[in-house]
């Protein structure tokens, strides 16, 4: 049986699900679960954007200018197909534990 190959992450990807615990104030577990990472690994990136000087805080950047429509309908549309996906996920996954137990 083959183990699950380790995935990896960049620094800013990690800083910025770190960020969105910290400035959403959404649970860490909510946060966890639409980034499909483990708690233990998003707290531990939590934790060490707690521990950075605040000089070294990745900060977002504000947008200076509004989305153009394409963009803005392209993000609407994937995000509407990623509820989507959610939704067919956690479907597969109820049937899956449903046929397990």
């Amino acid at each position: 049986m083959e183990g699950r190959q380790r995935r990896s992450f960049t620094e800013e990807y990690k800083r910025q699900a770190a960020e969105l615990v910290l400035s959403s104030g959404r649970s860490m577990t909510s946060v966890a679960k639409e980034l499909c990472l483990r708690d233990s690994v998003l707290r531990r990136w939590v934790e060490k954007l707690r521990q950075e000087p605040a000089s070294a805080t990745w900060h977002p950047l504000t947008q200076a200018a509004p989305v153009p429509a394409d963009q803005a309908s392209e993000i609407a549309r994937l995000r509407q197909e990623n509820e989507r996906l959610r939704m067919e996920r956690d479907i597969l996954e109820l049937d899956c534990f449903l046929y397990l137990h």
